[in-house]
């Protein structure tokens, strides 16, 4: 018997969830599926859920606390972070039982990946404990199945670029870091019903377009980062919600940049400039609608690994 098989392995692990912007999203032609092919640029956050998981000789739990409503949880197996380690069981045949313990700090309907990033983050940690790891390859195909974010955010990557339904990623050097203000409208934004108002305001031939070609090398300038900035959803979420341009237009005229929605909302973020100072907008009350809330995190230049000493 060798030393590694006399030494019990881990039997839990804490993962940061860690939130994602997206820097660019254009939303592309509707395959007979129904599913749209997507060009994007994903990119982490420091702004992390906490998860832990524990493997279990038998039966299945899934607590989550923190900054959620009861009411936006749902029936827990349909959970992303349930979900992905059912999905990983079936698939591997192991574990026969688990219990996740998962503290949200990303906001829930924000466009920020936090449903996605919790499965991602299940995905990983489960693989670091298995008796055989199937490595993160694998990890991505199963990520597939579960939205069109969790392949990213299975990774060990902070930046990429996405094309397809979000599983054909190309790792990139991530730009320097920066602060980021998040302004958190108090509605969400459904991404069925964005695609929906999406599909209805084009035509049938500019659902079949193509991306803009990008030139990657740049990728890592904030500068070229701005001028490639912008999301396919944006003009028909802030057609139905008008605080989106009234967010918008303020973070630009602050100096941020770039300042747009992130994936399909209701999120709004503005990424602040190298050396500058802004002036932070005070945002108010419109109508009926209630002030946003606002939160500072900052970009994030590496992924944190899964920790196995819990």
């Amino acid at each position: 018997m060798s030393t590694g098989d006399r030494v019990a392995r881990p039997r839990a692990a804490r993962v940061a969830a860690q939130a994602k912007v997206n820097l660019r999203l254009r939303i592309l032609a509707r395959e007979e599926s129904g599913f749209h092919q997507l060009e994007t640029l994903f990119l982490r956050l420091a702004l992390a859920d906490d998860l832990v998981v524990r493997i279990v000789d038998g039966g299945r739990s899934l607590e989550v606390v923190g900054e959620v409503d009861a009411r936006q949880l749902g029936p827990v197996e349909r959970n992303l972070a349930w979900r992905a380690a059912d999905t990983y069981a079936r698939a591997t045949g192991w574990p026969t039982g688990f219990a996740i313990e998962l503290t949200k700090r990303i906001p829930v309907g924000a466009g920020l990946g936090g449903g996605s990033a919790d499965a991602g983050a299940v995905l990983r940690a489960l693989d670091a404990l298995a008796p055989s790891p199937i490595g993160e390859t694998a990890l991505r195909a199963l990520a597939a199945t579960l939205g069109a974010d969790v392949p990213f955010l299975t990774t060990s990557q902070p930046f990429a670029l996405g094309w397809g339904r979000g599983e054909r990623l190309l790792a990139l050097p991530a730009p320097p870091q920066r602060e980021v203000l998040l302004v958190l409208p108090a509605f969400a934004v459904n991404t069925a019903d964005a695609y929906g108002w999406l599909a209805s305001s084009r035509s049938a031939e500019s659902l079949h377009g193509v991306a803009d070609p990008l030139d990657v090398a740049s990728l890592a300038q904030w500068d070229s980062l701005a001028s490639y900035a912008v999301n396919d959803f944006e003009p028909v979420v802030a057609a139905r919600r008008s605080q989106i341009s009234s967010i918008v237009e303020q973070l630009r005229a602050a100096g941020f940049a770039p300042a747009m929605l992130s994936g399909s909302g209701s999120a709004v973020f503005g990424v602040f400039p190298a050396e500058s100072r802004v002036d932070l907008p005070q945002f108010v009350a419109e109508g009926r609608t209630p002030a946003p809330r606002v939160l500072l995190t900052r970009t994030a230049e590496r992924v944190e690994p899964v920790d196995l000493s819990t």
